[in-house]
């Protein structure tokens, strides 16, 4: 009843402002207490990484890293701080977040607003010890070498993370997309796996992709991505179609469950061309969205939009409810069922 009153409380604000209150009161120790939720059904191993549930939370959530103690009690098995780029940008001009209640989605167009490296990688020296924690790492605005952004983040907040995503999929950045084009994409990574394996620690490398290409590009992608260690699909997409709401045609990348059945066809189609552990993005709201990512082809899932329209007290609750839906499918663990509905998606 408290969750539900504040989040009425945070629908009548602006949603940036009620971004801003809502990771304020995480770190005053207004949210969840118990950790994440574990069984022997529920632990994932996840490129290497050991997940105690695979439930986790997608980046953009804490872009600052400033919540990291507070987000590792919510019930997460692992969860992913940024984007972050080497310089701070402010972003896109606001308003460039837009709750779309009636189709139980939003529309951002931040456009990789952050702090920049150098303060988030002082955040996560401080981590919390215990927790999966990830790096999502972007390129600024006007960089003449972005692929030398994504190695630069990498080289600096490695050091302090379990795993980092290279975002080239976000639709807020003037080109970031043309990067994941073949030839593009294949030198972009060359330097990022370079970088990565100079580190004193070596840590997986993640793919972050765009639920908007087609069958042609995502085989090229597929390809070209052999040396990551998992790819996340997807990023938020800029398909408009079936919206009710009246923000249904702002500029940016939609989220929410508009995008549960493309994000999850493209990750089925994903896990017929690689070989490689996928994380399932996109519209995952219930433990049975969660299980349908999962029997498409996911090793793990992540979430956002859905906190806003069901709390933080969601990925307890998910996790929950998927132990009980392996439990009752006689799986013993997330591994058995990972991609046994593919074809249902191709």
């Amino acid at each position: 009843m408290i969750e539900r009153a504040a989040l009425a409380a945070l629908h009548r604000l602006d949603p940036e402002r009620a971004h801003t209150l809502a990771l304020a009161a995480l770190r005053a120790g207004l949210g969840p207490r118990s950790g994440p939720v574990t069984t022997p059904r529920l632990a994932t191993r996840l490129a290497g990484l050991d997940l105690p549930n695979p439930v986790g939370l997608a980046a953009g959530f804490d872009k600052n890293a400033t919540a990291l103690g507070a987000i590792a009690r919510c019930g997460f098995g692992f969860f992913e701080a940024g984007a972050v780029t080497p310089r701070p940008q402010a972003g896109n001009p606001r308003p460039r977040l837009f709750r779309l209640t009636e189709d139980r989605g939003a529309i951002n167009r931040f456009g990789f607003s952050n702090e920049g490296l150098e303060i988030v990688a002082g955040r996560l020296r401080r981590r919390p010890k215990g927790a999966v924690i990830g790096i999502n790492v972007g390129a600024n605005k006007d960089s003449a070498d972005r692929a030398g952004d994504f190695a630069r983040v990498i080289e600096v907040c490695g050091p302090h993370v379990d795993f980092a995503t290279v975002n080239v999929s976000s639709p807020n950045t003037e080109r970031l997309r043309d990067l994941q084009g073949a030839e593009a994409l294949a030198a972009l990574l060359a330097g990022v796996l370079a970088t990565r394996d100079a580190l004193p620690r070596r840590i997986p490398v993640f793919l972050k992709i765009a639920p908007d290409l087609d069958a042609s590009a995502l085989a090229a992608l597929a390809a070209a991505a052999t040396g990551v260690d998992a790819i996340v699909a997807t990023n938020t997409t800029l398909a408009r179609e079936g919206l009710v709401s009246r923000h249904a045609s702002e500029t940016g990348g939609l989220s929410g469950q508009p995008l549960f059945d493309r994000s999850t066809r493209i990750l089925a189609r994903l896990s017929a061309l690689t070989d490689l552990p996928l994380v399932g993005v996109g519209g995952v709201a219930t433990a049975e969205q969660a299980y349908a990512k999962i029997r498409a082809g996911a090793s793990a899932v992540q979430i956002y939009t859905a906190l806003v329209f069901e709390g933080i007290g969601l990925p307890t609750q998910i996790a929950r409810d998927l132990d009980a839906l392996l439990a009752r499918d006689g799986f013993a663990n997330v591994a058995e069922a990972v991609g046994i509905d593919r074809d249902r998606w191709l």
